[in-house]
């Protein structure tokens, strides 16, 4: 399906430079035609080559990371991946790490012209351990925000099932908003609106409809698919771990103190991969949102002196 591309996605930046006192980088959203007939959609941000890759959790898009990239002040490759964003959905509803990579390493070669550090949060989080494992050659260094292939996430999703699980468009932005309010998701109302405008369109029919694939499958599906989000099959547990010990680069688990990794989860990583490193920050799930300044620092470590 394709989708025309709203500039007006960059509007934010501005007052959100201004507020973190930070300098605005250029931005520009690309487009990589698959040849399945898909494609695939970024946020490349800074006018050199990305440094840094970018892969979001389920149910978001690369928007949910302007804040971290305008902490960290470096070339990034913010990618939507399948199901997402302006990326296309996928028919056959495979929304599973390794099927995901697939894409993204097409991004790459595409997009880059050296390893990248990626950093994923949840979903993307093993997304990035599989593409790390299947092309070491696209990746330099791999960041695990708050997702382990075995960790319990059962107490999260069940809002968001009950909140996806409702109608799937919309007359009005507001009414999501207001949607999501209800529930208790976001914070301040003007974040919220933001959050909404983000990632939702309106369609040729005037109706607001939410960009994500898994808002419009039943409940049962995104909870067979959502592997960043929900429980997951075994299958998914088993080939995460795999990934994730077949990746010859640098690893870390950065957790969310308030998010869905128990010191537990943090524990088995670490003993399951003695050579990655485990790094806790203050944050909810959300890293990239609810703790950005601390989330650019953790990148900018693995990174030498450069600018944007």
């Amino acid at each position: 399906m394709q989708v025309a591309i709203d500039t007006s996605e960059f509007s934010y930046l501005p007052a959100q430079a201004q507020t973190m006192g930070v300098s605005e980088p250029s931005v520009r959203r690309v487009t990589l035609p698959l040849p399945d007939g898909r494609q695939v959609s970024a946020l490349r941000f800074g006018d050199e080559a990305p440094r840094v890759t970018l892969l979001h959790g389920a149910g978001l898009n690369a928007h949910t990371w302007d804040t971290t990239v305008l902490a960290l002040q470096q070339p990034v490759l913010a990618i939507d991946l399948a199901g997402h964003g302006d990326s296309s959905w996928r028919d056959d509803l495979d929304y599973t790490p390794r099927t995901l990579a697939l894409d993204v390493a097409a991004a790459l070669d595409a997009w880059t012209d050296a390893p990248q550090l990626v950093v994923g949060h949840s979903l993307g989080g093993l997304t990035g351990a599989a593409l790390a494992a299947a092309r070491p050659d696209l990746v330099s260094e791999l960041i695990v925000v708050d997702i382990t292939p075995g960790i319990d996430t059962s107490a999260g999703p069940a809002a968001l099932r009950e909140f996806y699980a409702g109608p799937t468009d919309f007359e009005t932005r507001d009414e999501l908003v207001d949607r999501a309010i209800s529930f208790g998701f976001g914070g301040a109302r003007s974040d919220t609106e933001r959050g909404v405008f983000l990632n939702t369109r309106v369609r040729a029919d005037g109706r607001v409809e939410w960009k994500h694939h898994f808002a419009h499958l039943a409940a049962q599906t995104l909870a067979a698919h959502d592997r960043g989000d929900v429980s997951a099959p075994s299958a998914l547990h088993t080939t995460g771990w795999q990934d994730l010990s077949q990746t010859s680069a640098p690893l870390t688990l950065l957790r969310a103190i308030d998010g869905f990794v128990t010191a537990a989860d943090a524990q088995e990583f670490a003993d399951r991969l003695p050579q990655a490193r485990v790094v806790d920050v203050q944050a909810t799930h959300n890293v990239q949102e609810t703790a950005p300044g601390q989330l650019a620092a953790v990148i900018s470590s693995s990174l030498p002196p450069h600018g944007m």
